[in-house]
């Protein structure tokens, strides 16, 4: 008989096991959901330190406005108001390369940068090596004409207020590892090479810190997208008590200008 084997939890007639941990007695008033998060995604227990920068970074990225995925949400709950699931989909499905997929982005970029040095176990341990390195990743970048994730925002021109928070706790929770190092040296490099000066933005930041809080590359965007649903959850129930999707639609149904095919 085929077997599909799991890891993360099962059920009989009297328990649900979630981690090896009865659900009720073990984990329900006693974990944290922020906790049971990172459990799921790493399979280990957090550290404090790893806890308090994963919560900082759920919290970072929770909402940011009236984003194009909020707006999403929003208008598919007008379109289909039975639906919550199908609002809150369509919110998620936005999370892209523009929006909250910068997260992942800047942590593939930093994890690439660091591979040759953790291969040859030469990762830099002070700044001026981080500089070097960010240099050449940079460059390699710019090279390829491929833009560098996690510079830049497109509302917080003078800095991310972000940022500077999440660094400052990461430095306190003893989490200020190799990617925020790196991160931060990208940040002081780039002016030099491409001849202007760019702030390092919050998603980017949240990327590095979720790295070095022991959270793997290939989970970063879900880590995003699960911030995110929060936030959308909040747009979809301020949208039943104060509804503005149908204004949107009409604003845009009103300013539509048809033009003939070429």
């Amino acid at each position: 008989m085929t077997t599909y084997p799991t890891s993360i939890g099962t059920c009989d007639a009297s328990s649900i096991t979630v981690l090896g941990q009865d659900l009720a007695t073990d984990l329900m008033g006693k974990v944290g959901f922020t906790d049971l998060s990172y459990q799921l995604l790493t399979m280990r227990r957090p550290t404090s330190g790893q806890l308090e920068v994963f919560e900082a970074v759920l919290v970072a990225l929770a909402d940011h406005g009236l984003t194009p995925t909020a707006i999403a949400a929003r208008l598919t709950l007008l379109s289909a108001p039975e639906s919550i699931q199908g609002a809150l989909a369509a919110g998620l499905l936005g999370g892209g390369s523009r929006y909250l997929g910068v997260t992942e982005d800047c942590g593939r970029f930093l994890d690439q940068a660091l591979a040759p040095a953790r291969v040859d176990d030469a990762v830099p341990t002070d700044d001026a090596g981080f500089d070097a390195l960010a240099r050449q990743a940079v460059a390699a970048r710019r090279a390829a004409g491929m833009f560098v994730p996690g510079l830049g925002h497109p509302v917080h021109k003078d800095g991310d207020p972000r940022t500077a928070v999440l660094l400052a706790i990461a430095e306190s929770a003893g989490c200020r590892g190799p990617y925020l190092r790196l991160f931060e040296a990208v940040g002081r490099v780039v002016p030099q090479i491409l001849g202007r000066v760019l702030p390092l933005n919050g998603a980017g930041a949240c990327g590095a810190a979720l790295c070095d809080a022991g959270i793997p590359v290939a989970m970063l965007r879900g880590v995003a997208l699960l911030a995110r649903t929060a936030g959308l959850l909040g747009h979809l129930a301020e949208e039943l008590r104060r509804p503005i999707g149908q204004d949107v639609y009409d604003a845009v149904d009103r300013a539509t200008l048809y033009l003939p095919p070429d």
